[in-house]
């Protein structure tokens, strides 16, 4: 590890504590990682984000804090918050092992936890952001309804706007708008990670799993379930058994999986374009 001057300066200014050492970290399109060592022995994670809009990293505190708020009682585990302000994030380093069963069954007992904390109603306080994209959290009285007017519509809506979604797949993606109520239950508001995907799951060396990048709210839990499965995650069917033990999920919860990956996937059509938006419309069809 070298030491760049400019980034140990403002890592100081924060942290009260001299760094000895940088180290970029690969990874992430929305922020730059560097790795810092501090003369006390400590190792953290610097994320910076110099054209961050108001609240980007402040939203981040807030959900890590909240998700730490069920750690005591068997929750997921989450990084230390060691400093932030408008334009950075200081995070205690986790240093990455090995994808074990061991690992990920205790994940899926912990994630059942965090859950189970629950929340005041479906939404939040505040908004959030989801990737780089603003994230309306504004409650509503029932999952269907919050799930179609603060996920599935804003991104659908984004993703036409800028080109990314045919005129046919968002006609596909509406028809389905209407009949929600009758397809998604309601169960009490979980404690939602929020963008739970397989690279927000850090498989740490102590043979723990912790999650990072949040983007919290109250919410429906199968929704988490369904960002897991989206992108794949490694022993997932042992995650799932797992949190099963601990938390039985509704019947017919697998049917459902693809409205819960609407969201996500729409995300993705509005950010990235590609074949996102294909992928929600044929998500969609299975509930015409």
């Amino acid at each position: 590890m070298t030491r760049l001057p400019l980034v140990a300066r403002r890592a100081e200014e924060l942290l009260g504590s001299s760094v000895v050492a940088t180290a970029p970290v690969a990874g992430g399109d929305i922020s730059t990682a560097t790795r810092l060592r501090l003369s006390d022995g400590t190792t953290a994670l610097l994320k910076s984000h110099h054209q961050a809009p108001d609240g980007f990293f402040d939203a981040e505190v807030r959900g890590l804090r909240w998700l730490a708020e069920a750690t005591a009682a068997g929750g997921v585990a989450v990084p230390d918050v060691l400093a932030h302000d408008r334009e950075c994030l200081i995070l205690r380093w986790i240093e990455p092992g090995k994808t074990t069963v061991d690992a990920a069954v205790a994940f899926g007992r912990a994630l059942a936890v965090t859950h189970d904390a629950g929340a005041p109603s479906y939404g939040g306080e505040h908004d959030g952001f989801i990737g780089r994209l603003p994230l309306p959290n504004r409650t509503a009285p029932t999952w269907a309804e919050f799930w179609a007017t603060r996920r599935v519509l804003p991104y659908l809506k984004l993703a036409r706007d800028r080109g990314h979604a045919s005129e046919q797949e968002a006609h596909t993606v509406e028809s389905v708008i209407g009949r929600l109520p009758d397809l998604l239950p309601d169960e009490p508001p979980s404690r939602l990670h929020g963008d739970l995907w397989n690279g927000n799951v850090l498989w740490a060396l102590d043979g723990t799993i912790r999650v990072i990048d949040p983007a919290a709210y109250g919410g429906h839990r199968e929704a988490d379930l369904a960002m897991l499965s989206l992108f794949g995650l490694p022993h997932l069917p042992r995650v799932i058994d797992a949190y099963r033990e601990v938390a039985p999920l509704a019947d017919d919860w697998e049917e459902r999986v693809p409205l819960h990956q609407l969201f996500p996937l729409l995300v993705h059509a509005a950010m990235f374009g590609g074949g996102y938006a294909a992928r929600a419309a044929a998500a969609a069809a299975r509930f015409a």
